[in-house]
């Protein structure tokens, strides 16, 4: 019987993430889970689990995870990118403390951790898989929901992901992300109105099937999920 696999969630301490981390956990993967309060969020106490607080923006807490799912569980097989932020405004109102703040933790913080994710997969020479939370946003914005900014940095998620799945493709290591629409969680409370064809609102759960979709599809890489009730077909 082979050992369970390792899966780090970052942003996991509510919404997307906590979803996403305990999906892995009710499908027997070892989950390292972290977020700014991480061990406050109210997690079972599990032999698959590990929790480290800390911010997802420095480069300390990228070694801190990767660091506890090496001793605790001994290897890092898939890396999922939840962290991240989101707030909609017209572009000329965007502030330099905005830009910063989105770009440090949207891009700064994927980043660190996922090149100390595959700097393991790469050692262990099993391959493995990055999956990054992006937005439908990024490639169908739409009028009356100015989020240009936020989207400059969800669209160099999509972008890093195409790149890196080519260049770690002969390792076996995938990259791909997921888009969602509008979820019904913290980040789109008081604005949960339908803005697709569909006419529906996701779930947190219905993002987390997806990303546990493209974790266990050994063929795909380079994809970039929408999960956003038909939202990104077009006009409707």
């Amino acid at each position: 019987m082979s050992s369970p696999k390792t899966v780090i969630v970052t942003g996991a301490s509510q919404g997307i993430g906590a979803a996403i981390a305990k999906t892995f956990l009710a499908r027997d993967y070892n989950v390292v889970a972290t977020s700014r309060t991480i061990s406050k969020a109210g997690y079972a106490s599990s032999v698959n689990l590990a929790l480290v607080d800390g911010d997802i923006t420095l480069v300390e807490t990228a070694v801190e995870v990767t660091k506890a799912a090496i001793e605790r569980f001994g290897s890092i097989d898939h890396l999922v990118n939840v962290a991240g932020i989101y707030f909609s405004k017209p572009f000329i109102d965007y502030t330099a403390e905005d830009l910063r703040s989105l770009v440090s933790i949207n891009l700064e913080g994927p980043v660190f951790i996922t090149q100390l994710a595959v700097r393991q997969m790469l050692a262990q020479g099993m391959g493995g898989s990055v999956t990054s939370i992006s937005a439908a946003l990024a490639d169908n914005p739409i009028a009356g929901d100015p989020a240009a900014v936020p989207m400059m940095t969800k669209g160099g998620i999509n972008a890093i992901t195409l790149s890196l799945a080519n260049e770690y493709a002969r390792e076996k290591i995938r990259f791909n992300a997921v888009a969602p629409g509008v979820v019904d969680t913290a980040l789109h409370k008081g604005n949960l109105t339908p803005r697709s064809p569909m006419g529906t609102i996701s779930r947190p759960e219905d993002i987390a099937e997806a990303v546990v979709f493209l974790t266990e599809a050994s063929h795909v890489t380079g994809e970039v999920l929408h999960v956003d009730d038909g939202g990104h077909v077009g006009r409707w």
